[in-house]
C-alpha cells in the first residue's frame, strides 16, 4: 500500500487543543478511508467520516476482541479480554452480559437519580466556595462528582476513590509501560474481587449486589465491576473539566447556557459531538467487507477516528464552530451499535446537572493561567485536561 499512513496523528493545535490534530481534515477530504500500517507492521486502515465509522460499529461482520485487533499506538500484543470486559467482546457473550446491566441504567432508572446528581454537585460547589478563588477544577469538581455517583451505583467505597483514580491513571496512560499498565489493572482486578466477595457475604443497595444474585461467575462479576467503575470515573470527570474549558474559551457560548439554562440538554450534546474525548477504537475484521466501496480483507484492523467522525461536514455543518443550539443527535461520543456507552444516561444526568450549577455558582469564572499552559491528556486514550485551574 504505497500511501499508507504509518501513523495516527496525534497532536492537537495549541491554540485550539480541543480539536482534533489539524491533518485529519485534510486527510478527508482526499479520502474517508486510508491504509495504515500499525506499528506492529500490520496493513490495516483508517476510517475518518461519520458514515463509515458508524456503519462499521454497527456491522457484526466486525470484531470488537482485542486479541483480533492491532493496537495503533504501540507495537504490542493484545491479550483475550477478561471475563466482563464488554468492550472487548462480541456476541453472544457480549449480548448476556449486557441485558443484565440494561435495565440498571435505563432513561427512566437514571432520571431518577436526577435529585441526588444535583445534591453532589451542590456539595461539591459549597465546597469550592468555602475554600474561595483558585482551584483546580478537575480535583474540586469535575472528579468527584462522577466519582460519587458510581461509587454509590456499584457499592464501591467512596473513601478508597485516591486508590482507583491512580489506577485508572495509569491503566489509561499511553505513556506508562505495559508492565506498569498491567499492574494497575491486576490491582483493580484484586481490589473489585474483594469487594464481590464481600457484596456476596453481604449484600447491600447497589449494582454488584444485585449482579451477585444471578448465574455470573467471580470473575464474570469483577470484570463488569472493573469495567463500570473505569468508564464511571474517567469519561464523564473528563468531559466536565474539558467541557468547562471549551466553554470558558468560548465566552459567547458560556454566556448562552448560563441566559438559557433550558439549552442544557443540546448544549452537553453539542460538547459531546466537539470534544469527543476518545481518540480512536478498533474493529477487526471477520470476513472480507466491502466498504465505501474498499474491500477489506479478513482479519485487518480498521482504526476508527471518532473525534474525526464527529467533525465530518457531511454530517455537521461548520462542525468546527461550537454552537450550543446545534441539533447534534447522531454524534458518535457515545459510539453506535451494540457496544454503544452503557452508561451515557447517567453521563447526560451528571452533565446537565454540572455545567449550568458551575456557571450559575460563579458568574466570574475564568482560567488562572493562560490558555497555552493548561496541561491537555494527549498521553491518554481519554482526552481531556489534567488540571484546570480557575477562579472567580
Amino acid at each position: 500500500m504505497t500511501d499508507a499512513l504509518t501513523a495516527i496523528p496525534m497532536a492537537r493545535p495549541k491554540n485550539r487543543p480541543w480539536d482534533p490534530p489539524a491533518e485529519y481534515a485534510a486527510l478527508r477530504e482526499q479520502k474517508p478511508l486510508w491504509p495504515f500500517t500499525f506499528p506492529d507492521g500490520h496493513e490495516g486502515w483508517l476510517v475518518l467520516s461519520h458514515g463509515l465509522v458508524r456503519e462499521i460499529v454497527a456491522d457484526p461482520r466486525f470484531s470488537a476482541r482485542q486479541e483480533l485487533r492491532h493496537y495503533h499506538a504501540a507495537a504490542v500484543e493484545m491479550p483475550p479480554a477478561e471475563p466482563g470486559e464488554l468492550l472487548n467482546m462480541d456476541a453472544p457473550e457480549h449480548t448476556r452480559l449486557r441485558k443484565l446491566l440494561t435495565g440498571k441504567f435505563t432513561v427512566r432508572r437514571m432520571a431518577q437519580l436526577t435529585e441526588r446528581v444535583e445534591q453532589v454537585v451542590q456539595e461539591n460547589l459549597d465546597a469550592m466556595e468555602a475554600k474561595g478563588p483558585g482551584v483546580d477544577l478537575v480535583e474540586a469538581f469535575a472528579k468527584p462528582v462522577p466519582a460519587v455517583m458510581i461509587c454509590e451505583l456499584l457499592g464501591v467505597p467512596y473513601a478508597d476513590r485516591e486508590q482507583f483514580q491512580g489506577w485508572v491513571g495509569k491503566f489509561g496512560s499511553l505513556d506508562t509501560p505495559a508492565e506498569e499498565q498491567y499492574a494497575a489493572h491486576g490491582a483493580m482486578v484484586a481490589y473489585i474481587a474483594k469487594l464481590v466477595q464481600d457484596k456476596r457475604a453481604n449484600p447491600t443497595e447497589d449494582i454488584l449486589s444485585d449482579l451477585t444474585t444471578g448465574d455470573l461467575t467471580d470473575e464474570e462479576l469483577v470484570g463488569l465491576g472493573v469495567f463500570l467503575l473505569f468508564a464511571g470515573l474517567d469519561t464523564t470527570a473528563n468531559m466536565i473539566g474539558l467541557g468547562t474549558f471549551a466553554l470558558l474559551e468560548h465566552p459567547d457560548q458560556l454566556e448562552l447556557l448560563r441566559r438559557e439554562p433550558e439549552l442544557v440538554g443540546s448544549a452537553v450534546e453539542e460538547l459531546m459531538r466537539f470534544l469527543t474525548i476518545v481518540h480512536v477504537a478498533a474493529r477487526a475484521a471477520l470476513e472480507d467487507v466491502e466498504i465505501g466501496g474498499q474491500q477489506i480483507k479478513a482479519g485487518q484492523t480498521v482504526a476508527l477516528a471518532f473525534q474525526v467522525a464527529n467533525r465530518d461536514p457531511e454530517r455537521f455543518p461548520n462542525p468546527d464552530a461550537l454552537d450550543l443550539r446545534r441539533e447534534s443527535a447522531g454524534h458518535l461520543a457515545f459510539s453506535h451499535g451494540a457496544h454503544q456507552c452503557l452508561g451515557q444516561q447517567l453521563a447526560r444526568v451528571e452533565m446537565r446537572a454540572a455545567f449550568p450549577a458551575l456557571l450559575n455558582r460563579f458568574p466570574g469564572l475564568r482560567l488562572a493561567v493562560p490558555a497555552d499552559e493548561v496541561p491537555m491528556r494527549e498521553n491518554h486514550d481519554i482526552y481531556g485536561v489534567h488540571r484546570l485551574p480557575v477562579t472567580w
